[in-house]
Formats: structure tokens, C-alpha cells, sequence
């Protein structure tokens, strides 16, 4: 960076969560002093078009921009290079409204224009750039060692099955996470806890006639918050207050299912009444500064154990964090998408990594139903290699990227009948032209959001087919859509590069 900066140039520096600017401010402004600038959707309109002028100009001040994916955006002057770290990250990925665009290919893009230099910088590459470095079409730097040589941290498996057997289960804590938190707070270091999913329980359930409340709008459970005595739609935003008796048949006998990190915090608090607990997921972190006094906190110590959803696993870096939990593992594994597996790997590592960062080596306790799960075994032996490999191998046989490329095509519509019709009819005619490669249409696995009901197509093309003609193909068969006047009021979604 200083290197571009003495010529003069400008360094754009990508993040996929604007928790990690709030961290990287810090140390870019103590090495650099006044030439950092900000640019993201916490701040308002007047800051960020002062900064967009800034870089317009090509001021000294805005000689390195820190940014989420929109910062792409900004005028640059004299672009020499682009940083996107934690390049695996699916948060780089722009979904709605559109264009649904991947921001690391289009900081790699931004960077061709500018005749820059790109580093796309990931302990956890994701599949399809890790092949491009194999084949040569990136350069590869590999990291044989910790920053400071601090040691990987170890990584112990825990079998839920048996501690529940053996009943050494507290809530959703096992004796051995119990026993491992005491000692490192003992020593007076700090604890992160892992769970992928906020509120308190997804589901809350009649015991009587096992109705769950249902989103009005969206095909799913609502979600209970404790906090605000709520149920909440994670997909709309739809919440009403949390009802006293069951809205089918009126009994007082409901029940949570699952549990989140709502639910974590408040076992927390029975389990360590006389320590610091704080939570890190959307809803606390909603506010400008919410982040950075949180990080402000981790870092002078007051908060003992920080329980959070996956933003803990995103390059954060405590110095005091001696033991990571992640809570459970499995709903990582078993989630209905083909990247699953790579994506449970680099969560978990990821996760794994805020362990013992400095000094000591660090601690990671992994509970799952399935520790003797491929991905699980990959993770505790920071085997990426083996990860990448097999799942490569998944992926030619049957189909998947980086050896085709796929277009995700949605259709919604408020009307089931039509939208199933619509899928059906626009299928055949996409058939006619790229069978064998289209898959579909099928109800996703949330089949309704915002009261519109969801059928989707996916096409697989070939790295030997012509991009252009696909795209000429489809172009015409959506003319014919939308021509159809009983398929007028049914609206189209295409994402090319699907995730």
C-alpha cells in the first residue's frame, strides 16, 4: 500500500462486513494518518458525498478508502490497488435490489479498467478462485504461519449424542465447554460462543395441537425474541407481540424449538451470573457506532464472553480471546445448497481462527451430533487441501461451478396457479434451445416471501458454450414471456453466478 501511495495513487480496501472497517480504521489511520477515508451505509448521505468528492479530486485524504461493496462505486481518480479481504465471504455478493453483481468480481473488474493490482486476500478461499490460482490465471501467496508465530489453535470435536447419553449436558452447554469457558475466564482471558442464528427459538410450538404461528405474508416460523417479546419473520419484517395461549386451540402450553443466540445469552447468565455477557448479531448491532463500541468493549476487556452469529467469524480480531464454542455445528452441514460443505469449512475455520491470537495457543470446542463428519474432521486439521479436493470433485460430477457456470432465474407472482404455470411455460421454451442444462422450475425452500409465491430455474452452462449466444437465447425467450399476457403481471429475477 505505501508503495502505490508514494506514486500517488489511490488504494481501495474491500470488506465484506462494515465491522471489520471499524478495526481496520484503527490501524490504517495509526500507519498512515490523515489519508483513510470511510465508505459505507452507516453513514449518512452528507459524510459520503463528502468522500465521494474527496476521491474525485483525488485528495490526499482519501488516498485509501475502506468500504463494503458499494465503495466500488466511487469515482476513483488514479486506482493502482484493490484489496478485497476475506474474498470468500458470500456478503460480497449484491442480491436486491439489482444489479446482482459479486463484488469481488467486480473489484477485479474495476481494477482491469484502472490497469490496478488486485490481492484477494482469504485464509479460506472459495473453490472457484482457489482453482483459477491452480490453473494460473491468479498468482498464489500462500501464509505458512501465523502473524506473531503464534500457533494454529487445537481443535477438539465434542459428541453431543454421548454427552446427552451420559446426560453431561447443561441447556446446550456440554461439561467439557462448561469446564473449558471457567478455566480460561480464570485465567482472565475472554470467550466467544458461536451460534449461526439469532432470536431466542425459530420456532415456538403448541404442545396441545403442535400449531406453530406462521409468518402471514411468507411461508415460514415465526421467530421468538425474547428481548422484545416478539415473534418476528427474519424475511419481511412482519412481528406481533408474543401470544400467552395457542391462537388454534387456546391452550397455555407453548414450547420453543431450536434455540439461538438470544437463548445462548440467557443460559449464559444463569450458568456465569457474575460475568460480563454480550451478544453480537443483527439486532444488536443495528445502530452507526453499535459495532465499534462493541469492539471498543472486547478490546478494554469488559465483556467476558461474547456470543454472536456469524459476523464473529469475519476476520475480527480480539487479542484476548483464548476459547472459541461453536454450539452447534450440524444446521452448517445440512443446509439444502451445494456450496454447504465449503461453506460450513470456512465458517467453522474462520470462526476457529479468533483463538488465541497472540500468545498462548488458542482453544476451539466444536459440539455436533456428527463428529466424525468429513467437513468436521477437515476443520479440526486445518485440512483445506482435502476440503477442496473432494468438493471439486462433487462439483464435476455433477455439474456445479467452477466447471459450469450458473443462472438462477425466480419467478414470483401472488397467485400460486399462475407463478407454477409461468415456470412450467418459460421451462419449456429455455428447453428448446439449452436442454440438457435446465433444471426446474421448483418451489424453493421458502416457497412464499412478501405474499408472493417463488418458482425457480436453474441453468447450468458449459465452460465450452458461448456466453454470448445463452444470453442472446434467453434474451429472446423472456421477450416471449413477457408477451404472454396471462404472464404480464409475473415478475422475473435473473442472477447470473447464482451463490
Amino acid at each position: 500500500m505505501d508503495q502505490y501511495l508514494q506514486q500517488g495513487q489511490q488504494v481501495l480496501f474491500m470488506v465484506p462486513e462494515i465491522a471489520l472497517t471499524t478495526q481496520l480504521i484503527g490501524r490504517l489511520q495509526y500507519y498512515f494518518g490523515a489519508k483513510v477515508g470511510v465508505y459505507h451505509s452507516k453513514y449518512s448521505n452528507a459524510e459520503r458525498i463528502e468522500l465521494y468528492h474527496k476521491v474525485a479530486q483525488g485528495a490526499a485524504s482519501a488516498q485509501i478508502i475502506i468500504g463494503a461493496r458499494s465503495a466500488l462505486f466511487l469515482p476513483f481518480k488514479n486506482l493502482g490497488l484493490v484489496i478485497v479481504d476475506e474474498a470468500h465471504e458470500p456478503s460480497f455478493k449484491q442480491y436486491n435490489p439489482s444489479p446482482r453483481y459479486h463484488g469481488r468480481d467486480a473489484a477485479i473488474m474495476l481494477a482491469h479498467q484502472h490497469k490496478a493490482k488486485v490481492i484477494l486476500g482469504s485464509a479460506t478461499p472459495s473453490l472457484e478462485s482457489y482453482q483459477n490460482a491452480l490453473q494460473g490465471k491468479y498468482g498464489l501467496v500462500t501464509l505458512s504461519e501465523r502473524y506473531g508465530k503464534v500457533m494454529m489453535p487445537e481443535i477438539v470435536l465434542i459428541d453431543l449424542k454421548e454427552k446427552y447419553k451420559k446426560k453431561r449436558m447443561n441447556g446446550h452447554f456440554s461439561d467439557q465447554l462448561i469446564e473449558a469457558i471457567n478455566e480460561v475466564l480464570r485465567e482472565g482471558q475472554q470467550v466467544l460462543l458461536f451460534q449461526n442464528r439469532r432470536g431466542f427459538a425459530p420456532v415456538v410450538e403448541c404442545l396441545t395441537c403442535g400449531v406453530a404461528p406462521q409468518c402471514p405474508d411468507c411461508d415460514v416460523s415465526l421467530t421468538y425474541h425474547k428481548h422484545k417479546e416478539q415473534l418476528c419473520c427474519h424475511y419481511c419484517g412482519f412481528h406481533q407481540v408474543m401470544p400467552s395461549d395457542c391462537h388454534a386451540c387456546g391452550s397455555t402450553t407453548l414450547d420453543h424449538k431450536g434455540f439461538g443466540t438470544e437463548q445462548i445469552e440467557t443460559e449464559l447468565m444463569e450458568l456465569f451470573p457474575d460475568k460480563v455477557i454480550a451478544r453480537m448479531d443483527q439486532d444488536t448491532t443495528r445502530g452507526k457506532h453499535a459495532y465499534a463500541k462493541l469492539m471498543d468493549r472486547m478490546d478494554d476487556r469488559e465483556i467476558d464472553i461474547l456470543v454472536g452469529t456469524q459476523m464473529l467469524a469475519k476476520g475480527l480480531d480480539f487479542e484476548h480471546v483464548q476459547l472459541v464454542g461453536v454450539l452447534n455445528a450440524d444446521h452448517l452441514l445440512n443446509f439444502p445448497d451445494f456450496r454447504a460443505h465449503e461453506r460450513a469449512y470456512q465458517l467453522l475455520s474462520q470462526v476457529s481462527g479468533r483463538a488465541g491470537r497472540r500468545q498462548k495457543r488458542g482453544l476451539v470446542l466444536i459440539q455436533s451430533y456428527d463428529p466424525n463428519h468429513r467437513i468436521l474432521q477437515q476443520v479440526s486439521t486445518c485440512d483445506f487441501e482435502g476440503m477442496f479436493f473432494e468438493q471439486k470433485e462433487q462439483r464435476h460430477q455433477f455439474k456445479y461451478p467452477p466447471f459450469y457456470k450458473l443462472i438462477k432465474v425466480t419467478l414470483k407472482h401472488r397467485d400460486f396457479a399462475v407463478v407454477d404455470k409461468a415456470g412450467f411455460w418459460l421451462t419449456q421454451v429455455l428447453n428448446r434451445g439449452l436442454a440438457p442444462h435446465v433444471l426446474g422450475p421448483v418451489s424453493p425452500s421458502v416457497g412464499r416471501i412478501r405474499n408472493q409465491y417463488l418458482k425457480t430455474l436453474l441453468i447450468k452452462i458449459p465452460q465450452d458454450q458461448s456466453p454470448s449466444k445463452i444470453k442472446a437465447y434467453m434474451h429472446k425467450a423472456l421477450q416471449r414471456f413477457a408477451a404472454q399476457k396471462e404472464f404480464a403481471r409475473v415478475q422475473v429475477v435473473m442472477d447470473v453466478d447464482a451463490l
